[in-house]
């Protein structure tokens, strides 16, 4: 499990997040919602690793991050960014294929295993006629879910991604969203998406995460959290609420 207690981070002398305290249990599928500067993308930053509390601590499996070792620390967690910049370019096999790096030992060639986990992700996320292409040569949704591919063949127990859905047309949005869900109820995958579509993270995710001004305004079930006064609350404008007939989940009528 990953649990943050007290956490106080942001970026030099300023704070972006106040003293957060949450815990995401193996196995769950959660979505973190909010209004842009809400400190989202700052929270998984802190999770990954990437910036350093100021104040509290972060833990996965009971291990403070700040102690392990980066390669441990890749075993576990696979992080989705909202989009790639390089100044070299790779192929999207070789993209994907760096999701295989932590397994390798020194002076180790990529395995043929490696390279069927490869094909077997992006014929499943439809890039397989794709893989020998430049990512230079794609378009900005495709090049999105390359960057899905690498998280999932990389075969870590919690999955992080960052509005990495944005860039996608809707048709994709779905299958990507039920990808995660096949795998995470499969192989009870963590994962933890932040999205800024409530109708879709109501329908797959088990727990909704809101964060309002760097903390946390409230989290639990989406049916409990689907409610007028408490989106109100986060977003500031009245929302009526619907049930969607093909998923029973509370699902969200714009004005």
């Amino acid at each position: 499990m990953i649990v943050l207690k007290n956490v106080t981070c942001g970026y030099q002398d300023f704070p972006v997040l106040q003293d957060i305290s949450l815990q995401i249990e193996s196995g769950e599928f959660c979505a973190l919602l909010g209004p842009n500067g809400a400190g989202k993308s700052t929270l998984l930053y802190t999770i990954m690793g990437y910036l350093k509390p100021s104040e509290g601590s972060v833990t996965i499996f009971g291990k403070e991050i700040a102690s392990v070792k980066h390669s441990w620390l890749a075993k576990q967690l696979a992080f989705v960014p909202q989009e790639t910049r390089s100044e070299f370019d790779h192929t999207v096999q070789e993209t994907v294929l760096m999701g295989r790096y932590p397994y390798l030992g020194l002076l180790q060639s990529y395995s043929s295993e490696d390279f069927d986990t490869v094909d077997s992700v992006l014929e499943e996320l439809k890039l397989l006629e794709l893989k020998h292409r430049w990512l230079s040569e794609i378009s900005g949704g495709e090049k999105q879910r390359v960057l899905i591919a690498r998280a999932l063949v990389q075969q870590t127990p919690f999955i992080l991604l960052d509005e990495s859905l944005s860039q996608l047309d809707i048709n994709y949005q779905i299958e990507i969203m039920k990808l995660l869900k096949a795998i995470h109820s499969k192989e009870n995958k963590t994962v933890l998406i932040v999205s800024h579509n409530l109708n879709l993270a109501a329908n797959y995710a088990e727990r909704l995460i809101f964060l309002k001004e760097g903390k946390i305004l409230a989290a639990g079930k989406p049916e409990l959290l689907m409610q007028k006064e408490t989106l109100k609350e986060l977003f500031t404008i009245e929302l009526d609420i619907m049930q969607n007939p093909h998923s029973g989940r509370p699902n969200i009528i714009y004005p």
